[in-house]
């Protein structure tokens, strides 16, 4: 069964990059048909959905955070990353790594990132 582990920086300062990364055991991110996104929940908030990484290294971005998000891979170190530019508070959130293949989806436990100075 796939796992995913979020890491980064729990506090990020206005303006700057928020850079998080996903480790994936159990499964390689280039299976094909998989698909790996990064998922964000602000406090009081419902889930967010940011944008996605397919295993054939395609991306896709939500439209409302597309000029500030990133989304890369490395296949031999079995990790997908985020970055986004440009922070403000209104970035404070939990963000998750999730995998998607047909209608199994897993997701990592979430990692708390607050942005303040």
């Amino acid at each position: 069964q796939v796992q995913l582990q979020e890491s980064g920086p729990g506090l990020v300062t206005p303006s700057q990059t928020l850079s998080l990364t996903c480790t994936v055991s159990g499964g390689s991110i280039a299976t094909e048909a998989y698909a790996w996104s990064w998922i964000r929940q602000p406090p009081g908030k419902g889930l967010e959905w940011m944008g996605v990484v397919a295993w054939d290294g395609m991306t896709f971005y939500s439209p409302s955070l597309q000029s500030r998000t990133s989304i890369s891979r490395d296949t031999r170190k079995n990790e997908f990353y985020l970055q986004l530019n440009s922070v403000t508070p209104e970035d404070t959130a939990v963000y998750y790594c999730a995998a998607q293949y047909g209608s199994s989806l897993y997701e990592g436990q979430g990692t708390q990132v607050t942005v303040s100075s």
